[in-house]
């Protein structure tokens, strides 16, 4: 059987664990991210995805797996893992983390491909994860821990640090530029701001931990699965909404489909039962977090990883806008 690469999992030694799962014919790598690789394994049965957990937590591995087991029986759109001859979920080879999950045809869809319905199923459907979940598991007390908000004097200091980094870029290219022209507006911002940082958030609900477009697929105009649970955590489930519709809703220019986030919201906020100062409060924390957020050029002039240049333009845009336009965007979530 072709192997993609030296990394590729060891599969035959993986199918034995499993009855009948049919003999293997091919395993291409689709993603490889920081958290974990997968892979579209192929037998003479079907089809499977393939996930190797980076990260190695098996129990925490095992607890996303028991999540979505319980969440499809309340018939929220996943893909629970398939479970081996013995009832387990996770495969440890080799001190790895490996994982069997159906193989779902699907798509992605983001913000400008959903209609205002779509928009409105998406909030339901986020709004359905969050009162699921908060049936399926359980927060103990070390779990309720206040989240502080970013710290502008920390972000000062890390501009700087970037700053340094995208002035020395050689060869220098039209990101550099526009991430220096970014950086100093945003302190600006920051600048002006200050005065305005949240206090800290009490969290005490399960969430997903990651829900954008990439982590849903869709068959035809309908959700298929959520994937990828590997951010399953508690969190406040406010900001994960106004976050999700962050992603999913942005424009190329930076700025907020507000039409379709008004539908989403409301529609979420029903399903949830979350009220207006709930969100509004969850609009002004994630606003906070976006001016204070430099990831993609930490990845870039960091790690030296550039995956994620592309998301550039749009998000250090939203920032700026969103700064703006705030009391347009907070009515939307919550108006």
């Amino acid at each position: 059987m072709p192997r993609s690469s030296a990394t590729a999992p060891p599969v035959g030694v993986l199918l034995r664990r499993y009855d009948d799962p049919g003999e293997p014919l091919s395993c291409e790598p689709v993603t490889q991210g920081l958290l974990n690789r997968g892979y579209r394994l192929a037998t003479t049965r079907g089809a499977y995805f393939l996930k190797h957990h980076l990260d190695g937590d098996r129990d925490a591995i095992a607890r996303q797996h028991r999540a979505t087991q319980r969440l499809q029986a309340l018939g929220v759109p996943v893909a629970p893992p398939v479970e081996d001859a013995h009832g387990d979920t996770v495969a440890v080879i080799g001190g790895r983390c490996y994982a069997l999950h159906p193989w779902i045809d699907g798509r992605h869809r983001d913000g400008a491909q959903l209609t205002a319905a779509q928009s409105r199923r998406l909030g339901s459907l986020l709004g359905l994860v969050h009162t699921c979940l908060e049936q399926v598991m359980e927060v103990d007390a070390t779990q309720c821990r206040e989240y502080e908000s970013a710290d502008p004097e920390e972000t000062f200091a890390l501009i700087d640090e970037l700053l340094t980094l995208a002035r020395g870029a050689r060869p220098r290219d039209g990101f550099d530029t526009l991430a220096e022209h970014r950086m100093l507006e945003r302190r600006a911002l920051l600048e002006r701001h200050a005065d305005r940082r949240p206090p800290p958030a009490s969290a005490g609900c399960w969430v997903h931990g990651d829900f954008h477009p990439l982590n849903l697929l869709y068959r035809g105009g309908e959700p298929a699965a959520i994937v990828d649970w590997d951010r399953l955590g508690v969190q406040p489930r406010a900001e994960e909404a106004v976050r999700a519709a962050a992603i999913f809703f942005v424009q190329p220019a930076g700025e907020l489909e507000l039409t379709k986030v008004r539908a989403y919201a409301q529609a979420y906020r029903r399903a949830a039962g979350a009220d207006a100062a709930e969100l509004a409060a969850a609009v002004h924390r994630v606003w906070w977090e976006r001016l204070n957020d430099f990831w993609i050029l930490r990845w870039r002039y960091q790690l030296h990883d550039r995956r994620a240049d592309p998301q550039f333009p749009a998000a250090s845009a939203l920032a700026v806008w969103w700064t703006r336009e705030y009391e347009a965007v907070r009515d939307a979530f919550a108006g």
